[in-house]
């Protein structure tokens, strides 16, 4: 029921923002004429980008896996991550996708399936850390420039107030893990397994520091790859913007677009850039308003493969297959094993 309940909650504010954006006859108008006069060159070079975003992310798993031991062949390890990569974007709640990995990974190595969930936990963590580090950088570079207009700032703020919770996050499962402090917890509390899975991943994955450091370096290359796919988005669309002032808007839709609160982020992807651009680099709303819509299509492309890879994957420790509520259940049962005391 809460499911449902949150999944009425995305559908409803996406289609209420989407009304919002496009709902002006005139700027619909303007859409079309940019879109008509549109060189799609551009839009080829934005898959490019999207497939180097892909490459980076697969490799960084391929990383994280084999510091747990587990080596999986291309296909299965490439099969993996396309249907974790699609349900990603699709699933509502943004880490559906994870779930089914997660499942099909422990099918595929069930001598190994602590690793293997830790895996998959630390490749979610340390795509977290890049970005923060991302933001932080691009923010303290652009803090003037991003601040220019109320309504950027008040997005800016917002920004600030979600990344300040990350590093709070951070810290605090830092100072939890580094002195094993969840042991004090409830064997009910909130989040304990999770906690003592990021402990178990930050001492395996702290000890392999050279290959945290690759992951790390992947990360960091999978993000500006995606900001750099918007940006061949706005070239396609006529649209020039310097930059650095362009990746110093993207940490601002990225995180906002990411909130669980709109399926996929539709709707306020466009909406976050129509305030942005046009508020600070004067790029005209229609515009604006359509590179986040091109290229939400462009990794919509990227991701479909996906699809089909689910239709045609046969994990090799499983019969048949199962809903996501079962995947659910058994990685769930899974983190609470690991929580248990030795």
């Amino acid at each position: 029921m809460k499911k449902l309940l949150v999944t009425i909650l995305q559908l409803s504010v996406t289609i209420g923002v989407l009304y919002w954006v496009y709902h002006d006859p005139n700027r619909r108008a303007q859409m079309v004429q940019a879109l008509r006069n549109a060189e799609y060159r551009w839009v080829v070079m934005g898959v490019l980008a999207y497939g180097l975003v892909e490459g980076a992310a697969a490799f960084r798993w391929h990383v994280l896996l084999k510091v747990q031991q587990i080596h999986l062949s291309a296909p299965r390890l490439a099969g993996l991550f396309f249907i974790g990569l699609f349900y990603n974007q699709f699933l509502p709640g943004g880490t559906g996708g994870d779930i089914i990995k997660s499942y099909y990974l422990l099918q595929e190595t069930p001598d190994r399936k602590a690793g293997a969930l830790l895996a998959v936990v630390f490749d979610r963590f340390i795509g977290l850390v890049a970005l923060v580090a991302i933001t932080a950088t691009l923010i303290t570079l652009r803090y003037d420039f991003l601040s220019q207009k109320p309504e950027t700032r008040n997005l800016l703020w917002l920004l600030l107030i979600l990344l300040g919770a990350s590093v709070t996050f951070l810290v605090a499962t830092f100072i939890i893990s580094g002195f094993k402090l969840f042991h004090f917890l409830p064997a009910h509390f909130p989040g304990r397994d999770k906690l003592i899975e990021i402990f178990a991943a930050y001492h395996l994955y702290a000890h392999h520091w050279r290959a945290t450091l690759v992951a790390f370096g992947a990360s960091i290359v999978a993000h500006l790859a995606t900001f750099t796919t918007f940006l061949f988005a706005a070239y396609a669309l006529g649209v020039r913007v310097p930059l650095l002032d362009f990746f110093a808007v993207m940490p601002v839709e990225r995180t906002i677009s990411a909130l669980p609160i709109s399926f996929a982020g539709i709707g306020l992807r466009e909406k976050v850039l129509q305030i942005m651009l046009n508020g600070l680099c004067g790029v005209p709303a229609a515009e604006a308003i359509l590179i986040g819509s091109l290229s939400f299509v462009i990794i919509l492309v990227c991701c479909l493969p996906g699809a089909l890879v689910y239709l045609f994957y046969k994990p090799s420790g499983a019969a048949e297959r199962v809903r996501l509520r079962e995947m659910e259940e058994e990685v769930v049962t899974l983190e609470h094993e690991l929580g248990e005391p030795e």
